[in-house]
Formats: structure tokens, C-alpha cells, sequence
């Protein structure tokens, strides 16, 4: 059982390496506890694992899951805020899961520019989930303005450009991406 040791793990990867009743046994005496619906851990690993419980449960339940906008932003340190809800992205047509304990805002972005600017947190052995960059966070928060707000996005991109961020950098991954070229443009040009 070394690949459930420590991780929170589905009831399917449990009957991997156990019978239904060592299951429903474990669960019962209080050795196995439920994090939330269809996953669990053992109760002496309860925090103590590698990873945020939360995005794990969203990893495991949508593997393309992604933090996007502003909850990226905050995790690259481009925002003060702390999202209350976590932004996800997932590809346009893929199911989003609806009995998750995390709060979130799904965003379904085009399959063809999903994975620009998308890389791997890990969350323990076995266990991630993705982010997007620094500059595609950015993009995306100029691309979606008038949902999010243009206030984060300017923010995050003044907090980027002081750390030490290239504009070219992001200017050409803006390409793929009309919708946001000519504001972000526009405003770079002012700032600089």
C-alpha cells in the first residue's frame, strides 16, 4: 500500500490493494477517514501530507485542472489578494465536477491555446496539478478583464514588470492571444 500511505487516495485506488470489506472496515474503526466524497487518507497521515488537500481533491478529480487568473496571479505573488474561491481552467468541452468541498470558479479555455504557459506544481508522489505562468496569468487576466476587473490586471503586471519580468516575454506569448494583445500593449506602452 505505499502509494496510499501518505496521499490522500479515491475508494478505487484503495481496492487496488484491498478487498471491499478491509475497506469498509478501516473506514468504519476510524484508520481510514473520508476528506470529502470518493476520497480519503489514513487518519495518521491527516496533516502531515506533502500537499494542499484542496488541490489535490481538484487534481484528482480533473486531471487537465489548472489554476488560472487570479488565483495563479496570487500564487505567483502578483496579487495581494487571496482568492476566496479557486479559479480553475479546464479545456473548452471537458466535464467540470460538480461534487467537489473546494469552492470554484471553472473557466473552460480554447483547447488550442490551453496548454501555452501551462506548467506542473506537485503535490506529493504521484500527485499535481497545473499552473500557469506568470505571463500567461497575466494574459489571461488582460483577456478577461471585463469579468475579473482591469484593476487585478494592472496590478499584477506592474508587480511583474518591478520583479524583473520582460516585456518582450510577454508580448509574444500575448500573440496567441488577440483578445488581450492591443490592451496589453496599449498599457505597457504607458507604463514604460
Amino acid at each position: 500500500m505505499a502509494t496510499i500511505e501518505r496521499n490522500p487516495f479515491t475508494y478505487s485506488e484503495a481496492r487496488k490493494h484491498m478487498n471491499e470489506r478491509k475497506f469498509r472496515n478501516l473506514l468504519s474503526t476510524g484508520e481510514i477517514t473520508r476528506l470529502s466524497r470518493g476520497l480519503y487518507q489514513w487518519a495518521d497521515a491527516a496533516g502531515q501530507g506533502p500537499g494542499d488537500p484542496d488541490l489535490i481533491e481538484i487534481a484528482i478529480r480533473a486531471p487537465r485542472a489548472t489554476l488560472a487568473l487570479a488565483s495563479a496571479l496570487s500564487h505567483h505573488g502578483l496579487v495581494d489578494d487571496i482568492p476566496f474561491e479557486y479559479d480553475i481552467a479546464i479545456p473548452r468541452g471537458t466535464w467540470a465536477p460538480r461534487s467537489l468541498s473546494v469552492p470554484i470558479t471553472w473557466h473552460h479555455f480554447d483547447p488550442k491555446t490551453f496548454d501555452i504557459g501551462r506548467d506542473q506544481i506537485e503535490l506529493g508522489p504521484g500527485r499535481s496539478i497545473g499552473l500557469y505562468s506568470a505571463p500567461r496569468s497575466i494574459i489571461d487576466s488582460f483577456r478577461m478583464r471585463h469579468r475579473e476587473g482591469g484593476e487585478m490586471a494592472l496590478t499584477a503586471l506592474k508587480n511583474w514588470l518591478r520583479s524583473g519580468g520582460q516585456p518582450s516575454e510577454l508580448l509574444k506569448m500575448a500573440r496567441d492571444f488577440p483578445r488581450a494583445s492591443p490592451a496589453l500593449s496599449r498599457t505597457l506602452e504607458i507604463l514604460l
